[in-house]
């Protein structure tokens, strides 16, 4: 809607009667704070020569100090999965800090419990008990300990380019530098090549589960995809060099998030689990950018490739920007888990169980917004293929539903 805006600084909306109330901090204030007060690696990673002052949010739209409005498709780290301050998700939360704020998950309470049925009720059986957490990092922190416990090994193998988390444990499963700190962080961790088709040695034109392929040549016959057997042949030489002989569990994004929106070859994920399963392991779907939905054809990354994950992770759009995080798993792993006691303060909190619950209801029986990620993410990923072909900075352009990644190039021709 266009808006009619007055010298007071706010703008009315005729849908949503918005008002935009400007602060009454300065940008010279708060840079002072930033700069003094703040975790100082924020201020390196803007993203903007000038940061941009965000002030208010509404559904799909941010608004600056300014008034100036933005069309967010950044959603906060892809975190925002309903929309900023949902009306729907909002009066959830107002309803229930009206009730009661927070209860340890040790007494029984309602939110926490009609949550985790709900939650419980879009997973495939045998995956229906819950670990209420607070974070992805947590989430996967929590995960790795499972596999662990459950198998009695200890490796635990990831991809190369994949990010799991921030903290010293998931810091290990994660495989990129630039959040690598020089410490120790969580052993037992092997990276295995990334079955990337488009950077990657091998690759091809019809490999991945996506609208558009690349621009990779190959002469597979239909049903078959010679660069998915020789990324399995290279997690068949990780087994044979790199790991004892029993692995603990295998990690995997459906598709890369930080690492790039990669997507892998079809049938990779079945023959890979099969692999770790014959050494003992478990299967790790890592949903925190994937799930609920953002995929479009499916409500988790993992249905899209036809296999059965022993433990799912899932954070980010779960909470629409409230922090808050699951583990899901078997019956079976539960119970080798309950060797110790288990608990989290924050878990199963009862603000955070209205606000997933209201999410659930939003995303999926009222605003349509999986069927909504399929169309749109269809449409744009079609219109940037168009963009690839005529431009020669844009290398590749993948993903599925709005899980979409444009890879720009100094040469298209790989060597």
């Amino acid at each position: 809607h266009s808006p009619s805006t007055t010298k007071l600084g706010y703008q009315t909306y005729s849908s949503c009667q918005l008002i935009l109330l400007i602060p009454g901090m300065s940008k010279e204030h708060i840079m002072e704070i930033r700069s003094k007060n703040i975790n100082p690696m924020t201020s390196k990673i803007t993203y903007y020569k000038k940061p941009v002052f965000i002030h208010q949010g509404h559904m799909q739209w941010l608004w600056d100090m300014d008034g100036r409005r933005y069309l967010d498709l950044f959603a906060g780290v892809a975190t925002v999965a309903v929309g900023h301050c949902h009306p729907k998700v909002t009066a959830a939360v107002e309803k229930q800090l009206k009730k009661l704020w927070h209860t340890t998950n040790i007494y029984v309470n309602a939110p926490l419990h009609e949550y985790c049925e709900k939650l419980a009720s879009h997973l495939p059986d045998p995956l229906k008990v819950i670990y209420l957490t607070n974070s992805g990092s947590e989430a996967n922190d929590l995960a790795m300990l499972m596999a662990r416990i459950h198998t009695g090994n200890y490796d635990i193998i990831t991809f190369r380019g994949s990010y799991h988390g921030g903290s010293q444990q998931t810091m290990g499963l994660t495989s990129q530098s630039s959040y690598k700190y020089p410490i120790a962080t969580s052993s037992g961790c092997t990276h295995t090549m990334c079955p990337d088709v488009f950077r990657g040695p091998w690759g091809g034109s019809h490999c991945r589960d996506s609208p558009v392929q690349t621009i990779r040549q190959c002469s597979c016959a239909q049903g078959q995809c010679m660069a998915n057997e020789q990324y399995i042949g290279q997690l068949k030489e990780t087994f044979a060099a790199s790991v004892p002989s029993r692995v603990a569990g295998f990690f995997g994004e459906p598709i890369q998030g930080m690492g790039g929106a990669v997507q892998y070859p079809k049938n990779y994920f079945k023959e890979a689990y099969k692999l770790v399963r014959e050494k003992g392991g478990v299967c790790i779907a890592d949903e925190v950018q994937t799930g609920f939905g953002r995929t479009g054809t499916h409500f988790w990354g993992f249905q899209g490739y036809g296999i059965l994950p022993d433990i799912v992770t899932m954070a980010k759009g779960i909470g629409n920007g409230f922090p808050m995080a699951a583990v899901v798993t078997t019956p079976e792993i539960a119970a080798s888990f309950a060797k110790a006691y288990h608990f989290n303060t924050f878990g199963g909190n009862s603000v955070a169980c209205a606000v997933g619950s209201a999410v659930l209801d939003v995303r999926i029986k009222e605003d349509g917004l999986q069927q909504n990620c399929h169309h749109v993410g269809t449409y744009l990923m079609t219109e940037l293929a168009k963009l690839r072909d005529k431009h020669k900075i844009i290398g590749d352009v993948r993903g599925k539903g709005l899980q979409i990644g444009v890879e720009m190039v100094k040469d298209k021709v790989l060597s």
